[in-house]
């Protein structure tokens, strides 16, 4: 029939049965009309509704059968769209007769008809009974064991679609009992066709991948008939047993595991085993590595040495051999990375060896052959000889490739040993000749640099190849990230090859992009004198590039060309390099793209950034062009999508001074400290407009667009004060008002500072600082009250203070009085946070010292009448008072107030702590404004009044940390009491005294450390454990994130410190790990040398100590309590910083087993910081991971399932919440590995996870974070 067949709506019901056989197929359908008519069925119940499916499904089934093959398609194509419905339900009656013609049509001389029945399938076995199943599984083996050649792959298609789509384990069950011995049978029957032993292994192949652990009694049967499989002839069949035998690795018991292992290790063994033999065995152990991960660790012993043998002694010719040794080791870095241990320094240097392996090349045969004349030869001679298509050996050296870049990846701890002998051969086989090994080289290369990368958070020959080229400059690329101002030497080298990767018509715009990435990470890390001895050669393909036609490479290039403005012209005054010639190129290029419409929206805003930085950086040479460009750049502003880059102001690119020009984004020019005077640019052709945009973008909800505009209108009011009016100065400040909130810090900090620049600028009207008054300060007095208030929002809000008080007409007394009213509780807010008060007494002591001496002492004096009033009773504004005089007088000397430390210290009688704290902190802050005064005082307090001790210890930190952080010095007398004293109080039974005088011991260490360092070294010998303690906290306290003079005297000594982790009293043995944890996170330097020893030593703290727990008999019940739980806390979050600052020196693979793992299963306190940890390894170290990725399930299954008690109250709920999304956030990162699907335990919690609605919902939301 020369009908062409056209893809038909879904039928509703056919109704075959009671029509007679249409001649087309629109008549079918137009019979159809009444079933389809909602208005006529609408009466029909559901039972009837089957009925009639049923009845229309018999009609299908008779086409089905007919002679017409169009016919049999097309009634197919129904019964597909019929079983694919979600309400379609089957009746009894109809299966057998169903799943017989399903199976029937697989035979159809019509190959689209049989694919068609075999996509039935599918839906069908979902919906018929297990018996019906079972009789479709019985007769799809029987076809393929005993069926007609032609049918066979049909047969194992449609028995492959039934095991993937079984819907249940009980049917999984039943078909697995049924079919497994046929599948047996055509493996291990004598005679067997190969091609029905290669079907077999197959479809066993995806059963046991799928259903492994359903099979556990035939397991070893299974193993007894599929091993014989790896030593038949066969090489089809040998290869389909490695799959089949890996896929039942997954789930063999350890002993089966064993027994397989042990029976090819032997047949390796043997010398008089068949090559071709030998290297499926090969390929066996690592296929059974891959599949099984750590449970191979302890067979290595056995097949390593075997492997390492093979490939230096295999024949010459045997290279596959050699290959297939290579990949098994590789396996086993990946796979078995605690086992492997002991074998990587022979695997490195097999590696290395098989590198350069390529016995029919030497590197000066071209130079051979150039220089040596051959005489003809004659044609059939010429046809014997040796080709390159018959060299393999370049397999080898990928497979080498390869095993090294596992070997990078697996081994971090090697990793200064890898660039010792690793690297310069990398390097040196860059000359590979082969595409493919070339590429794995640079990818092994690659690897080297991230693993540097993760561990501390090269030049090349461009050949004609593309793929090489890209692989390049990738490498490039990388080592630039990890090592900036490495290429300085080689510029001139590297220019070539840039310039022809960008000019060459044949470069593809992949290297093209990777070329001009790595063009702008080497301008923007290496300084701007290296390349302008080839600005001439660079500038022109990069501006080139700017009109490519591919938006990603312009968009490319235009980045490139911000980096090459500043590489032109690095400093504005100084002319050691004439960049005049390639201003007018670059800037037209970028006009081009900027005026275009009709473009990317990247390319627009990369044009917006480009022409900024062009502008400010070569205005004074472009006085003609910026009239026509700066309404260009203006108008961008009004866009909704382009606003934001187009105000951007970069601030690492300003310095703010008077003279300096800035508008839109990089319009501000740049000034360096070397300059004597900026650009000036004329923008008052724009300047009233750019005003008006801004001032309305700061109503506008895009914060980053608000907060851009911040920026750009401080910049511009500083440089261009002159030509605003005093009346768009208020529009802004009203603007602002609405800006100044705790909801966003970051903001607020800008509109105060944007504030106080106004306020500054002398040109502004009296009428700005009314405003400024009525507008923002009440907003400012509602924000000081926010216990959130830190950082820059409370400095911008000093300098508010402080700007005010310098505006005219402006009352010290009145400000003053709001600011202290701002204390007093509110009936809507209540009493004012402990912050805030902090806030407020930094403010007003900022103002006291604008307003001047006069008004200062008589607002101390207001200060200390107030104590003197009432100190019994627990006011705010006594509190208030006490915190005024500490900041005042951390700022001012107040010696000449009579007594003020006495009536400070008179507080520290009041019953209520919140006062005697604030008493401590302001005796101390006041002595730090005069130390000869006031600390002699301190100091003998301390000795003479035990009760007041800890308040007085206080007051001491407050002017040592003041002293260390300011690098004040002591005198030499006043060390030596304060340290005696210190010393004497380490033993103190109360922890709260040793932490302080731990904290004072440590900060007065960063001021003497010559002193210090030695007399805390001497009392780690010390008997007492308190004191052993004390001293390892001090050292902690005393490692900070900035350089000091301590870290040259504590190098040497810090071991001393640290090995107390193995005291016998656990609070000094926290003590270290945390001080470890320190040094760790601010000083890894320090301490490198010294892990290796200190790394058992901490992880024995992260076991739990039956020692260490007790219970307490409470009379109705009893108590335990683990007093290890702390210190193997303390010790997981030492591991986790690790991780961060010393991952070379880490062995993953000998922490996670058992520690890591024991500490997932351990209290709620210590599984949060595994949970991390296990996170970070998933993405360091992810081989190390997936080695033991089964034992992992367990705990983090534990976990996620488990349920509070029912009389829990809200707090353990909360936690166990934080718990369970703790948890799955590190399965989140374990299902990013590669190769994580081996694991059918995993696989297995995937799916529960999945399964369970609030599990679901809970991992979504994580992934989505």
């Amino acid at each position: 029939m020369g009908r062409r067949r056209q893809k038909q709506p879904p039928m509703v019901f056919a109704f075959w049965t009671d029509f007679p056989s249409p001649p087309t197929r629109r008549g079918i359908h137009s019979n159809l009309k009444c079933a389809a008519a909602p208005r006529e069925i609408n009466w029909i119940d559901s039972n009837r509704l089957a009925n009639m499916a049923n009845l229309a499904l018999t009609g299908i089934l008779e086409k089905m059968t007919g002679k017409d093959k169009d016919y049999r398609y097309m009634a197919t194509s129904d019964l597909l769209n019929e079983l694919n419905k979600e309400g379609f339900k089957l009746d009894v009656d109809l299966e057998p007769k169903l799943s017989s013609i399903v199976i029937q049509q697989l035979d159809d001389a019509a190959g689209d008809v049989s694919g068609l029945a075999v996509k039935c399938l599918a839906p069908l076995v979902k919906k018929i009974r297990e018996q019906q199943v079972l009789e479709m599984t019985n007769k799809l083996c029987d076809k393929l064991l005993n069926g007609k050649e032609q049918n066979r792959d049909i047969a194992s298609i449609a028995l492959k679609t039934i095991v993937a789509e079984v819907p249940n384990a009980t049917v999984a069950q039943s078909v697995l009992v049924s079919i497994s011995p046929k599948l047996i049978r055509g493996i291990v029957t004598q005679g067997m066709g190969t091609e029905i032993k290669c079907e077999c292994l197959d479809i066993l192949c995806d059963v046991l991948h799928k259903y492994g652990n359903l099979m556990a009694s035939d397991h070893e049967v299974l193993l007894s008939a599929l091993l014989p499989q790896l030593n038949t002839n066969q090489a089809s069949v040998r290869k389909k047993a490695v799959s089949c035998i890996a896929s039942l690795a997954s789930s063999l018991s350890d002993d089966l595991l064993a027994k397989a292992t042990v029976e090819i290790v032997q047949l390796l063994k043997n010398q008089a085993t068949k090559s071709e033999i030998t290297r499926t065995n090969i390929q066996m152990i690592g296929a059974l590595s891959r599949a099984v991960g750590y449970r191979f660790g302890p067979h290595l012993g056995d097949a390593v040495p075997i492997l390492i043998n093979y490939c230096n002694n295999a024949s010459e010719n045997d290279e596959e051999l050699r290959e297939f040794s290579l990949q098994a080791l590789e396996s086993f870095l990946l796979r078995c990375p605690r086992d492997i241990s002991s074998y990587c320094d022979q695997i490195l240097h097999l590696t290395l060896e098989f590198l350069s392996h390529d016995p029919n090349f030497t590197d000066n045969m071209e130079e051979d052959t150039d220089n040596e004349s051959y005489a003809e030869e004659e044609d059939d001679e010429s046809a014997n000889e040796y080709t390159d298509d018959e060299d393999v050996s370049w397999k080898v050296r990928r497979a080498a490739a390869k095993c090294l870049a596992a070997l990078i990846v697996s081994r971090p701890e090697m990793l200064s040993r890898l660039y010792e002998e690793a690297c310069p051969k990398l390097i040196d086989r860059f000359k590979e000749r082969e595409e493919n090994v070339k590429m794995d080289i640079f990818n092994t290369f690659t690897e080297l640099l991230r693993q540097t990368g993760n561990v501390t958070k090269g030049q090349t020959d461009f050949d004609e190849s593309r793929q090489s080229q890209v692989g390049a400059f990738s490498i490039l690329k990388e080592l630039v990230i990890v090592l900036p101002d490495c290429l300085a030497d080689h510029i001139g080298s590297l220019t070539p090859g840039i310039e022809k990767a960008l000019c060459d018509k044949s470069s593809t715009s992949n290297l093209k992009i990777e070329a001009l990435v790595f063009t702008r990470l080497v301008l923007a890390s290496h300084a701007p004198p290296v390349f302008h001895p080839y600005i001439k050669a660079l500038s022109a393909p990069i501006i080139s590039a700017v009109s490519e036609r591919y938006y990603k490479v312009t968009a490319e290039a235009l980045r490139v060309c911000g980096e090459l403005v500043r590489v032109v012209r690095p400093d504005i005054e100084v002319y050691g390099f004439d960049f005049k010639p390639y201003v007018h190129p670059i800037y037209a290029a970028i006009m081009s793209r900027l005026t275009n419409q009709d473009q990317d929206q990247e390319v627009k805003e990369c044009a917006i950034s480009c022409m900024g930085l062009v502008v400010s950086t070569f205005g004074d040479h472009l006085g003609a062009e910026l009239p026509s460009c700066l309404p260009v750049l203006v108008d961008r502003m009004g866009n909704e999508i382009t606003r934001l880059t187009a105000v951007k102001v970069p601030e690492t690119e300003l310095v703010l001074t008077e003279e300096m020009s800035g508008v839109i984004g990089y319009l501000v020019h740049k000034k360096l400290p070397t300059c004597a005077s900026p650009l000036h640019l004329d923008l008052s052709c724009v300047l009233e407009h750019v005003i008006s945009e801004l001032t309305a973008f700061l109503r506008k909800a895009n914060r980053a667009l608000r907060q851009a505009t911040l920026g750009t209108l401080n910049t511009l009011i500083v440089g261009y004060g002159d030509k605003i009016g005093s009346a768009a100065y208020e529009v802004i400040v009203v603007e602002l008002s609405t800006l100044i909130s705790d909801s966003d810090l970051h903001m607020a900090a800008l509109a105060l500072e944007l504030c106080c620049t106004l306020m500054a600028d002398k040109r502004s009207g009296p009428n700005v600082g009314l405003t400024v008054r009525n507008k923002v300060l009440p907003q400012a007095l509602t924000l000081i009250r926010s216990s959130l208030l830190q950082g820059q929002a409370l400095l911008a809000l000093q300098n508010f203070f402080t700007a005010l008080i310098y505006s005219a007409n402006t009352s010290f007394d009145a400000l003053l009085d709001s600011l202290l009213s701002t204390a007093k509780p509110s009936a809507q807010t209540g009493a004012v946070a402990k912050q805030a008060l902090f806030s407020i007494a930094q403010c007003v002591a900022v103002l006291c010292l604008a307003a001047g001496d006069k008004k200062c002492s008589s607002t101390v004096n207001m200060l200390t009448d107030i104590l003197k009033a009432d100190s019994s009773t627990n006011s705010a504004k006594q509190h208030l008072s006490l915190l005024c005089l500490g900041e005042v007088g951390r700022r001012k000397d107040l010696s000449a107030h009579d007594h003020i430390e006495n009536i400070v210290i008179e507080s520290f009688q009041s019953p209520f702590e919140e006062i005697k704290s604030a008493a401590s902190y302001a005796l101390g802050n006041i002595a730090v404004g005069n130390l000869p005064k006031y600390l002699p005082f301190i100091l003998d307090k301390i000795d003479n009044q035990q009760k007041k001790q800890y308040l007085l210890l206080h007051s001491l930190k407050e002017v040592i940390v003041r002293q260390s952080v300011d690098k004040a010095e002591f005198d030499y007398s006043s060390v030596d009491k304060i340290t005696t004293l210190l010393f004497n109080h380490c033993e103190s039974d109360e922890e709260g005294v040793r932490n302080v005088v731990a904290e004072c011991l440590g900060k007065i260490a960063l001021i003497e450390p010559g002193k210090l360092v030695p007399a805390l070294k001497e009392r780690t010998s010390s008997p007492a454990a308190f004191t052993r303690a004390t001293v390892v906290i001090a050292v902690k306290y005393s490692l900070v994130e900035r350089q000091e003079k301590i870290d040259e005297i504590l190098y040497p000594e810090i071991s001393t410190f640290l090995m107390l982790i193995k005291d016998e009293n656990r609070h000094v043995r926290r003590a270290a790990v945390l001080a470890l944890s320190t040094a760790a996170h601010y000083k890894p330097n320090l301490i490198k040398s010294l892990l290796p020893e200190l790394l058992p030593l901490l992880y024995d703290q992260t076991v739990i100590k039956k020692e260490l727990i007790r219970t307490v008999d409470l009379g109705p019940f009893k108590h335990t309590v683990d007093d290890g739980l702390e210190l193997r806390k303390a010790a997981f979050e030492c591991v986790d910083t690790l991780l961060d600052s010393c991952l070379d020196q880490v062995n993953p693979s000998s922490f996670i087993v058992p520690y890591l793992l024991s500490g997932l299963d351990d209290h709620y306190d210590v599984k949060m910081p595994c949970h991390l940890i296990l996170s970070k390894l998933a993405d360091k170290c992810p081989s190390a991971v997936l080695a033991v990725l089964d034992s992992l399930v367990s705990p983090l299954h534990k976990t996620i399932n488990f349920r509070p008690k029912q009389d829990a109250v809200k707090q353990e709920v909360d936690r166990n919440e934080d718990m369970i999304r703790s948890a799955l956030r590190a399965i989140a990162s374990l299902n990013r590995i590669s190769g994580g699907d081996c694991s059918h335990k995993f696989k297995n919690l995937m799916n529960e996870i999945g399964k369970s609605q609030t599990l679901s919902e809970k991992y979504s939301s994580i992934r989505n974070e």
